[in-house]
């Protein structure tokens, strides 16, 4: 909550975040754990899970260090620190049993009292960041709280693992038996390129930041590489901190969806029915959530849009949610729905984010 690249911020594969959500605990994908020989002592066992007894890491170390111009001693230090986390390995294991995507339990795990009760008193809290965010990335307020409540709860839970030990865990240890993993580890490398050049910029201790097990970091839960790009110091303190400020996060947050193209003005996605007698579900379904179909390119091929929907001028794409054995949920989705899909490549995700900002906004604008 996939995959031409690695979805911006920090997710991996919609299929773990699905699974993550409907059954209440994280699951993600990783690669073979260190050796241990049987006769090792308990220290000797314990110290063999740093990272400085890699060689391949070590390299690695020196090679990002001359790359980026940083300390060689603080580099290799940062990463020969580096602990083998065996639960970040597990969580990236790929997952070995079939489920049924079910859009109403999986709306249920984020759309529900706490969130929502959460969501006004961030929002009541951090009003005129809110607003300030809208006039200027054009992005509206319900739908940088969705993010923010979908992500974290608004801070409740921004992980426990060092990133350090994640980062490290997944370059340098993905699981081979995932069909990605040598992509996947590359990956990883670069994002433990990019928090130590944060981390050297902001003059931080590498050991200091605590995040998700894929090293996804603060209220937005943004990996290193989208804290570089898209990551504002909105309160105006000189100091960008997605843990603490909730206005660098409502920027932020903004400031990315901006850069993904969100369309100021434009709804998310629009109610759909069907004519039957036109049907052809096979061409709707094909592009999958990319948006490609014009209006009258999209209700030729049996999709019927009412009211404001047929004045849309950008492109649609027929949305599925499926609903175990019920029937499935339709949409339209625009652009935008487009747009935070690349916040974590999952229809199912965009629709969580939009209908509990929905519900919040609702709620705030009693």
């Amino acid at each position: 909550m996939t995959l031409p690249t690695l979805p911006p911020p920090h997710r991996l594969l919609f299929t773990i975040f699905f699974i993550a959500a409907v059954a209440g605990t994280a699951l993600v994908s990783e690669a073979k754990p260190l050796k241990r020989l049987v006769s090792a002592t308990a220290d000797e066992a314990l110290e063999d899970t740093f990272y400085s007894t890699r060689p391949e890491a070590m390299q690695f170390a020196d090679d990002l260090a001359s790359r980026r111009n940083l300390d060689p001693i603080w580099v290799r230090d940062a990463i020969g620190r580096s602990r083998y986390i065996p639960t970040v390995s597990r969580l990236m294991q790929p997952a070995t049993k079939t489920f049924v995507k079910n859009w109403q339990v999986y709306r249920s795990r984020f759309v529900e009292p706490i969130r929502i009760a959460a969501g006004v008193r961030f929002w009541q809290a951090n009003r005129q960041a809110l607003e300030r965010a809208e006039k200027e990335y054009g992005v509206p307020p319900e739908i940088i709280v969705g993010i923010i409540g979908v992500e974290t709860i608004y801070g409740r839970n921004t992980g426990s693992f060092r990133v350090m030990d994640a980062l490290a865990t997944l370059a340098f240890d993905f699981p081979d038996n995932h069909p990605r993993a040598k992509e996947r580890s590359e990956y990883f490398k670069g994002e433990i390129e990019q928090f130590l050049t944060l981390q050297s910029r902001r003059g931080a201790d590498p050991f200091d930041a605590l995040g998700s097990y894929a090293g996804a970091m603060g209220m937005p839960q943004f990996m290193p590489s989208s804290w570089i790009k898209y990551a504002v110091d909105f309160d105006g303190d000189g100091i960008i901190d997605l843990w603490n400020s909730p206005a660098d996060v409502i920027g932020s947050v903004a400031n990315y969806f901006k850069s993904f193209n969100w369309q100021p003005g434009m709804p998310t996605h629009y109610p759909v029915t069907f004519d039957a007698s036109r049907l052809d579900m096979d061409a709707l379904m094909a592009p999958d959530i990319l948006p490609t179909f014009s209006v009258a390119s999209f209700t030729a091929k049996g999709a019927v849009l009412e009211g404001s929907a047929l004045q849309h001028a950008g492109p649609l794409a027929l949305i599925e949610l499926l609903n175990g054995p019920a029937a499935p949920t339709y949409v339209a989705g625009t652009e935008n729905f487009y747009a935070i899909t690349r916040y974590n490549w999952s229809s199912y995700y965009a629709m969580a984010v939009i209908e509990l900002g929905q519900e919040v906004a609702a709620r705030v604008r009693e």
